[in-house]
């Protein structure tokens, strides 16, 4: 497994989460790519998008069925402006890459919102850390490990 899927596995059993790491046999850099590997309806994915709020990291994870606004989320969080951000500071605030972005797992907590859409599936999938792996969860356990916000974000 690689390294970022192994310190996100910890970062999991750490919280009491259910859910272990899966490793698929193709990218799952898209929420529609995931579910299709999956077998699951593309609202069921859990999109890690990372944005730059006024400088600062903020997590939004949103059902794959969704679009995020960002002027709602500026709005939501007082911040100036919220941007998607470049793949460095990603990287430099997640130590993941885009695509593969957990829930968890970073170097320092993020500020999180969590798409109250996905309170509408049973069972959710988030990216596990690296384009190939993904973990089974559920909104109120995402809410749980992220110490994230419920938001309506799209």
């Amino acid at each position: 497994m690689h390294a970022n899927a192994e310190r996100v596995a910890k970062a999991l059993e750490a919280q009491g989460a259910a859910g272990k790491i899966v490793e698929l046999p193709d990218s799952a850099r898209t929420a529609q790519a995931a579910a299709d590997q999956l077998g699951c309806e593309v609202g069921a994915i859990a999109n890690s998008l990372v944005f730059d709020a006024d400088g600062a990291p903020l997590l939004v994870l949103t059902s794959g069925a969704h679009r995020v606004d960002t002027a709602r989320v500026a709005a939501l969080v007082g911040a100036a402006a919220v941007r998607r951000a470049t793949p460095e500071f990603v990287r430099e605030a997640t130590g993941q890459p885009i695509g593969g972005v957990a829930p968890l797992g970073h170097p320092e907590p993020i500020r999180t919102l969590v798409d109250v859409w996905l309170d509408k599936y049973d069972e959710v999938w988030a990216a596990g850390g690296h384009p190939h792996t993904v973990f089974p969860t559920s909104y109120e356990e995402l809410l749980r490990i992220t110490g994230g916000t419920p938001a309506e974000v799209g």
